[in-house]
């Protein structure tokens, strides 16, 4: 990794730091460079970024798997940052200089990304941090939380007492899933692939935990729900296994896909009725009426504590990037892997 200097701290500053790659590959490609640094132009909001969240997303992006590319070389990365209005351009009524805002997480990264210390960005790609809410936190808050809510509730139509399997439940749309469900007085149900995190994850919420590399998920769902199936599975993982999610669900059940990291073709189960989503979660926070929606449900929980990130290793400096998106691909952590910006 490369590092320069340290970006001048003024509002108008000509230059920042930030996180860009030049080749694909894996977190070795990764630099911190400086950058330009216009100032906000109509409609846009110069923000002092505090912390950032690292999502699989990224990691797709940098390696050139996810389901747009990057234009090379030079390209920007990162859908989540938290920080503070420094600057407005004209015409935006929305924000004032000192405002904790979040980044919205619906704009292309690879020229928007927010891994920087400061970002220019369009007012509608900022959403207002929840008062009270520290830097960290609402790095870790926004994409998980409006992912989840957007995915099981908006799109699933998850109720009191559904059952709802959630696959991949450690990452950080995996524990924010489990607590929107409880949230909603959903049951949910964890996957896991070793029995290493089953501890864990019951800690967090989980009514249940079925752990696929020892247990069969059809079977265990069926035991729990007393021979039903499931309401609802909420699914990271796509390719052949999404067939048998479709297998643990009731007759009329709901199956939601919201992410690919088996990039082999997504199968079907054979148990209909089946309702099968593909959720997108941009077309909930690239939305006016989305974000308002997303954020009043993230900030109702943040309030009374029913949503509560869990964060799994907080880096200190965008110089520890590389590390971050290394435990994002171990697969070893639980919860949101976050980095704090030093200025």
């Amino acid at each position: 990794m490369t590092t320069t200097s340290t970006t001048t701290n003024t509002a108008a500053g000509t230059t920042t730091r930030a996180v860009l790659f030049h080749e694909l590959g894996g977190p070795e490609v990764l630099t911190v460079e400086e950058v330009p640094l216009p100032p906000p132009g109509p409609g846009e909001v110069l923000v002092r970024v505090e912390a950032i969240g690292v999502n699989r997303a990224e990691a797709l992006f940098r390696a050139g798997t996810y389901y747009y590319r990057p234009t090379l070389p030079g390209s920007r990365l990162g859908y989540e940052a938290a920080g503070t209005v420094e600057a407005v351009g004209a015409g935006v009524t929305a924000y004032a200089p000192g405002d904790p805002v979040m980044a919205a997480a619906d704009f292309d990264f690879g020229t928007h990304g927010v891994h920087a210390e400061r970002v220019v960005l369009p007012e509608e790609h900022l959403v207002a941090r929840p008062a009270g809410t520290d830097a960290v936190t609402a790095a870790a808050v926004w994409l998980t939380y409006s992912t989840a809510y957007g995915g099981m509730v908006l799109t699933g139509g998850l109720r009191p007492g559904d059952h709802v399997v959630v696959t991949g439940a450690s990452s950080g749309v995996g524990t924010a899933a489990l607590q929107t469900a409880l949230r909603v007085g959903a049951v949910p149900i964890a996957t896991t692939r070793g029995g290493g995190k089953r501890a864990r994850l019951l800690e967090l919420g989980a009514a249940h935990v079925v752990v696929t590399d020892e247990e069969d998920l059809v079977g265990e769902v069926r035991r729990i729900t007393g021979g039903a199936g499931a309401d609802l599975a909420f699914d990271a993982i796509g390719g052949p296994g999404f067939a048998r999610l479709g297998d643990a669900l009731r007759p009329g059940g709901t199956a939601v896909l919201y992410g690919w990291l088996d990039p082999r073709p997504a199968e079907l189960s054979a148990n209909w009725p089946l309702t099968t989503h593909a959720y997108a979660n941009g077309e909930l926070v690239g939305t006016g009426e989305g974000r308002r929606r997303a954020a009043g449900f993230i900030g109702s929980g943040l309030r009374d504590g029913s949503l509560a990130p869990v964060v799994a290793e907080v880096f200190d400096g965008l110089e520890r990037i590389a590390d971050a998106h290394r435990l994002m691909e171990s697969g070893t952590h639980t919860g949101k892997i976050v980095v704090r910006v030093r200025h």
